[in-house]
């Protein structure tokens, strides 16, 4: 290692933020195939402080729960998910496929503080007092206290043998976005922009391709001088055409003087 590689300072890395329930495994591993050089660090947090995250630079983007504040951060929608409620294995509504808020009356329905549906009042019967996190309400609902409705995603990563979910209708969804201030959209992160957005490697928005525009340098060049050959080529033969019809000219000439210069006609 030379002095220089060794004074060299490492590349800074880009810092995605992401919430419970969300997996970016995906992306992340386009990411390390097209951006080797520059390592991908991932932050979890809160859906709660995910916000504050992104605003205070702890993140360089996120992938977190709409709604976002967008006088201050940008966010393209991803995904929305479906939103179920867990109960136990053996409670009545696993006999059926999908289930409407209205079949919730009679149940107590859990709301956590850390709710990521952003309703007033749940359906059904509230508890006298709410669990402080969606893994503590997830407990209850396995204790036999009441039933919770939440993400898909947060009852898949919740998920317990004893308890089962199904989709509920006439209830809120949650939408996930890419997230990041507006004030510091980087290289990177557009970069990061075009991967979830499934752009491929060759794409050029956002980015000059140097490297592109000289090899139709390169090519115009080598056009050029085929052109030159192809003319040189097209006058050699020409020429060579004039001269072989001179040549056979004078070789016509010759024969016709030829025939001309025979036998003498007989005089009558």
């Amino acid at each position: 290692m030379t002095g220089s590689d060794a004074s060299s300072p490492s590349p800074s890395p880009f810092r995605l933020a992401y919430v419970p329930g969300v997996v970016p495994a995906k992306w992340v591993r386009i990411w390390n195939e097209r951006r080797p050089g520059v390592p991908l660090v991932l932050v979890p947090t809160t859906a709660a402080d995910a916000e504050g995250l992104l605003r205070e630079g702890g993140a360089d983007a996120g992938l977190l729960r709409l709604p976002v504040d967008r006088d201050v951060l940008s966010a393209i929608p991803l995904y929305t998910e479906t939103t179920v409620v867990i109960v136990p294995r053996d409670h009545v509504a696993t006999a059926v496929e999908e289930l409407d808020a209205e079949d919730l009356a009679d149940e107590l329905v859990l709301h956590p503080l850390d709710d990521t549906l952003g309703w007033e009042q749940p359906p059904g019967r509230p508890a006298i007092e709410r669990p402080a996190t969606t893994g503590d309400a997830v407990e209850l609902v396995a204790a036999g206290v009441g039933v919770l409705v939440a993400p898909q995603s947060l009852a898949r990563l919740h998920h317990r043998r004893d308890l089962t979910y199904r989709p509920v209708s006439g209830v809120p969804q949650s939408g996930v976005a890419l997230s990041w201030p507006q004030e510091a959209t980087t290289d990177l992160v557009e970069e990061f922009i075009g991967i979830v957005r499934g752009r491929t490697v060759n794409s050029t928005r956002g980015r000059p391709r140097p490297e592109a525009d000289a090899g139709r340098d390169a090519g115009g060049g080598s056009g050029t001088a085929r052109t030159g050959r192809a003319a040189g080529g097209r006058g050699s033969r020409a020429g060579a055409r004039g001269g072989s019809g001179g040549r056979g000219g004078s070789g016509g000439g010759g024969r016709r003087g030829a025939r001309g210069g025979g036998r003498p006609r007989r005089r009558s």
